[in-house]
This record gives C-alpha cells, sequence and structure tokens, in this order.
C-alpha cells in the first residue's frame, strides 16, 4: 500500500544529542534554521511527533509565518498541517499545547490505549490499531484515509530510530549544531539496534548561520515482499530512464536499475539503449554487470515495466534473463498490458521461481506516461 514521503527532521549536537539533561529545552539551532524549519511545516500535509515529545517539550508545531500561511490557504489546504502523534499506552496530557493550537489533530494507539483516552480524551481524533503499533499501518492510514503526502517527522529519537531501521523513511534533515553534551543521560537522535545496510546518499549541505543541515536519503532496497522508503527512489529513476527511450511504435519504452542490498547500484539500462533497437531495459541493465558478481543473489531490479515473460525479439524474456542472473526481488510500477503479447504475466513467472514482485502503484501513472501511445484507453 502507498506511504507518504517521510522526513524526518532534528538539530543535535556535534556528539549526537537531541537536548542535554538540564530543566530547559537546549536550543541546538538559532533563528535562521528555526525559519528554515518553518517553510518545510509550511510544505507538508502533517507532522508527527512521538507522546514522549509531548510530554518533555509541550510543542505547538505550528506554521508561524503568516505568509506561509496564508500560501497554504490559497493552494486549497488547511492553514495548518494535521498534528499527529504515537502513544502505545494512551498516556497523554490533555492540556498540553499540542491539542490547543494549530489545526486538526489525530492519535494513533492500542485497544489498550483508546480504552484509556476514553475516558480521558484529548482534542483530537484517536485511531486504534488492534494490540500493538504497527509504523507500516499508521502511514497507510495517514496516505489512505487522511490524504496525507508528505509527512514531517520531528522527533522524537525513539520514533526517527525505529523509522529508520523499517527502512520507511524516505529522507533525513539533520542540523548539526557547535555544541558538546557530553552526558550519557541525555537523550540521543539514534537508538541502538539494526539498521537497513549501506551509506545513505548526500543529497545537499548548506550552511544556515553557524549550523550545518544535512540531507540524505536511504538507499537500501527492501526485502522480499516488505518495500522500503529507497524501493521508491529507485523506482522513480527507472521512471526517469524510460523516457530517456527512443520513440517507438512496436515496443514500450522502459527503464530498469538494478541495485544491490546495500544500496549500491549495480547498473542501468533502458530499452533500446544504444545501438541496439529490440534491447529490453532488464536485458540492457543486467548486460554490464558481471554475472558471476556476487551481489546479484540479494539484489533488486527495478524496472518501469512488469519483466516480460515473453517476446518475439529473442529467445529469453526478461523475467528469465533476471532469474538466471540469480536476482530474486523485482520491484515495479505495473503490470505489462496485453498490446503486443496476449496475456502477459512476467510477475508470475517470477514468483513461480521463488523471486519475490513488489508494485509500487503510484509510480504507474509516471511509468505509462512515454508509453501512452501505445495503451488502449480501458488501460
Amino acid at each position: 500500500m502507498p506511504h507518504p514521503y517521510v522526513l524526518l527532521s532534528a538539530a543535535v549536537s556535534l556528539d549526537g544529542y537531541l537536548d542535554d539533561t538540564g530543566p530547559e529545552r537546549l536550543l541546538l539551532s538559532g533563528p535562521a534554521d528555526f525559519d528554515r524549519v518553518d517553510e518545510v511545516r509550511a510544505s507538508v500535509d502533517a507532522i508527527l511527533v512521538g507522546a514522549g515529545t509531548i510530554r518533555a517539550d509541550n510543542p505547538r508545531l505550528l506554521v508561524y509565518s503568516p505568509e506561509r500561511r496564508a500560501a497554504r490557504v490559497e493552494a486549497g489546504q488547511p492553514e495548518y498541517p494535521l498534528k499527529v502523534t504515537v502513544s502505545g499506552s494512551g498516556d497523554l496530557d490533555p492540556s498540553a499545547d499540542f491539542w490547543h493550537t494549530g489545526g486538526e489533530k489525530i492519535v494513533y494507539t492500542t485497544e489498550k490505549g483508546a480504552e484509556r483516552l476514553r475516558q480521558e480524551p484529548v482534542a483530537a481524533d484517536v485511531v486504534a490499531l488492534g494490540p500493538e503499533l504497527d509504523w507500516r499501518r499508521i502511514l497507510e492510514h495517514l496516505h489512505d484515509v487522511r490524504g496525507v503526502r508528505r509527512l514531517m517527522v520531528e522527533g522524537g529519537g525513539r520514533i526517527h530510530t525505529q523509522l529508520l531501521q523499517q527502512g520507511l523513511a524516505d529522507e533525513l534533515q539533520l542540523v548539526l549544531a557547535p555544541l558538546l553534551v557530553g552526558s550519557p543521560d541525555a537523550p540521543r537522535m539514534f537508538g541502538p539496534g539494526a539498521y537497513q545496510g549501506g551509506r545513505l546518499r548526500l543529497v545537499e549541505t548548506r550552511r544556515i548561520e553557524d549550523v550545518v543541515l544535512m540531507r540524505y536519503e536511504p538507499t537500501a532496497p527492501g526485502t522480499a515482499d516488505l518495500r522500503s522508503a529507497a524501493d521508491r527512489h529507485w523506482l522513480a529513476l527507472a521512471c526517469e530512464l524510460a523516457e530517456r527511450c527512443p520513440p517507438s511504435r512496436t515496443a514500450f519504452s522502459v527503464g530498469a536499475v538494478v541495485v544491490a542490498a546495500d544500496g549500491t547500484e549495480l547498473a542501468r539500462g533502458y530499452s533500446r539503449e544504444g545501438t541496439d533497437p529490440v534491447v529490453h531495459a532488464e536485458e540492457a541493465a543486467l548486460a554490464k554487470i558481471d554475472p558471476a558478481d556476487p551481489r546479484l543473489a540479494s539484489a533488486t531490479v527495478y524496472s518501469s515495466l512488469e519483466p516480460c515473460a515473453r517476446r518475439a525479439s529473442r529467445p529469453a524474456p526478461c523475467a528469465r534473463l533476471i532469474l538466471d542472473a540469480g536476482v530474486r526481488r523485482v520491484v515495479t510500477a505495473w503490470r505489462e498490458p496485453d498490446t503486443f503479447v496476449a496475456g502477459a504475466d512476467g510477475s508470475g513467472l517470477l514468483t513461480a521461481e521463488g523471486a519475490g514482485v513488489v508494485v509500487l502503484p503510484e509510480f504507474e501513472e509516471r511509468a505509462k506516461a512515454p508509453n501512452r501511445h501505445l495503451i488502449a484507453p480501458q488501460d
């Protein structure tokens, strides 16, 4: 199911702390960075913090600029983004500023937490998700029911940790402040545990007064049928590659990327690449990789169109080439229509031989765009 774009935002000291142990909140940023955060808040549909952050900091999570609020209203959005919190216990202070400022609010909780909130209500919609909290279900509900497409997560460290460990964060905006905290009891940005492997991709660095903003994107693919935020990045790249294909009225325009489990790009390709008028995208990408490369066994192939199960131009279809290469995970945007091959079912061939296939339908229209002239109206 589709998720919102999840943006983690935090400021930390040079030694990785979110705060010190004093009674007052440690201010890590200055006015210019606070204004940047206000701008980011104005650009999202919802802002999320954990219940612990509400208890510790009593945040209001507002868009402070009147001009930015006015721009949201002019664009047909609510004046303030939806405010979201998560609490398994339902232990929330009804008098906190979170509930009494800004626009709409929502609490995700457990059945037990919902019972507590019925007895001690807060000014928010309460959504119980069963006996345990589940981040994937929370994100699906935000996307499908509340219409959230961009979600800003402002803490705390435990929530940032969980979202990164589960591969659900699309972007990390980290501000590094020229301070040292040094207290082992102070809250840290990230906690211990198993994170996805690989290096994050540095997207931007920016000096803001005496702090530095660093923007990173995770790169590691998901596993089996569990999607990661990085899956969306790589499939978007495959769709971008499809737009480079030489035009054709007898074949689809498709892009493909092969990515190792640690997020390393192994190869990319697109239909009719180079001087080969019949090469398919997955075929072009796989041809650039040494067949003996051990990373293929745990790699993911991203293809803007479902890999073909049959083709007239070559003996081996792309689904077979993927399986023969040892790849056992494929992420695609849409299933192949019957335009050229009736009953095409590359996914069926892949899954029958043990490969996982993940479809990200939010990319379907983008993948179809360079093929619109080939698709029947009902498709």
